[in-house]
């Protein structure tokens, strides 16, 4: 028979939020996995607070919270907000009561602004990592790296002569009226007004120049985890400078990658040679017809080139989850340090949801 609609709804629910989560949902294993790495950094959020004062928001909710930004698809920290009054899922996953108030937006980005000053984010990214290693997910031998173009939060709009007269005021400030036609714009003379430390770049031979940071990924070949994610001004070398900075940086932490997988904007001298003091192995695509002492027969012959090719792919993964679902396609954030901030806790939750799936167990047969 046909249901009715009720217009009195019940004033008391005796359902706990744990209860009404179902025990297969995946975000059971991420959040039991985000509490552990989060316990390790206990240290460091007492060292970001004073002891007398007004309560703020507990980072551990302020880095989850993030986490469900990424995971959710979430535009950003207004809406997010919004939805924590009345989605029950994130306030499983904060460990909020039904009852408790939710986080005024504008309290939630200025508490997030502790966690930038203190870098946060980057510390709760190694621990994600340091918790793989020592789960033995993460290879210590094999590596990719690449690079991609993030767009910026700045039109095109805004950029403007470095050496400029001051100009009469806009038309329009929302949307001033420019012409820029026959205007010949380098990074060398322009920058934007609304974000200097973006840069003109292109992703190709006859694309349009975007205001871009550049993006970077070294990614363990074993399961395709994402170790190390760093944000640099989008110049021609940036790839290879990145690349060498993020293998120092694993080096200080005792790792000595044996090869390192890459496409063909890696294929040049100084970088195979650079990668072979470090007693590492190119396995660079080639470039045709492009010699190189360090990159030849004796490298590319071997069963070993072969493999890493076929994997390298995968770091494509990752920068296509970064940017559908973790919403780095085109940066919410002004400047290399925030964007840096948001970049690796979206790698966070990456990395925590591949780890979840790779823990996973197998389905009943």
């Amino acid at each position: 028979m046909r249901g009715e609609v009720t217009a009195q709804q019940a004033m008391f629910s005796y359902v706990s939020p744990e209860a009404r989560v179902p025990a297969t949902h995946p975000l059971r294993a991420i959040k039991a996995r985000a509490d552990e790495v989060l316990a390790t950094l206990e240290r460091t959020f007492d060292e970001m607070y004073s002891s007398t004062g007004r309560p703020s928001i507990p980072p551990e909710r302020l880095l989850k919270s993030e986490l469900l930004i990424a995971l959710f698809s979430i535009r950003g920290h207004r809406l997010f907000c919004e939805e924590l009054n009345y989605n029950i899922l994130f306030r499983w996953f904060l460990d909020m009561n039904l009852d408790e108030p939710g986080f005024d937006h504008s309290t939630f980005s200025q508490n997030s602004e502790r966690l930038l000053q203190h870098e946060v984010a980057q510390r709760f990214f190694d621990a994600v990592v340091t918790a793989a290693r020592r789960e033995g997910l993460l290879s210590d031998e094999h590596f990719t790296v690449d690079g991609t173009l993030i767009e910026a939060w700045a039109s095109l709009k805004s950029v403007t002569p470095k050496a400029a007269p001051a100009a009469a005021p806009p038309d329009d400030p929302g949307n001033p009226t420019v012409d820029f036609h026959g205007e010949r714009r380098t990074n060398a003379t322009h920058q934007s007004t609304t974000d200097p430390e973006a840069r003109l770049a292109r992703k190709g031979q006859g694309k349009e120049a975007k205001l871009c940071f550049s993006g970077h990924v070294l990614m363990e070949n074993r399961h395709g985890l994402c170790v190390d994610l760093q944000i640099a001004p989008a110049t021609g070398t940036a790839e290879r400078e990145t690349a060498l900075a993020m293998l120092r940086r694993q080096a200080s932490r005792g790792i000595r990658p044996r090869t390192l997988g890459a496409d063909k904007g890696y294929h040049c001298r100084d970088f195979v040679r650079q990668l072979r003091r470090r007693h590492i192995r190119p396995h660079l695509a080639r470039v045709a017809g492009r010699r190189t002492p360090g990159l030849d027969g004796r490298t590319t012959r071997t069963v070993g080139y072969a493999l890493s090719q076929r994997i390298r792919k995968r770091v494509e993964e990752i920068f296509g989850w970064l940017k559908t679902v973790g919403g780095l396609r085109k940066t919410r954030f002004r400047g290399l340090a925030r964007t840096q901030h948001a970049a690796l806790l979206v790698g966070a939750a990456y990395n925590l949801l591949r780890i979840s799936r790779l823990q996973a167990p197998a389905p009943a047969t």
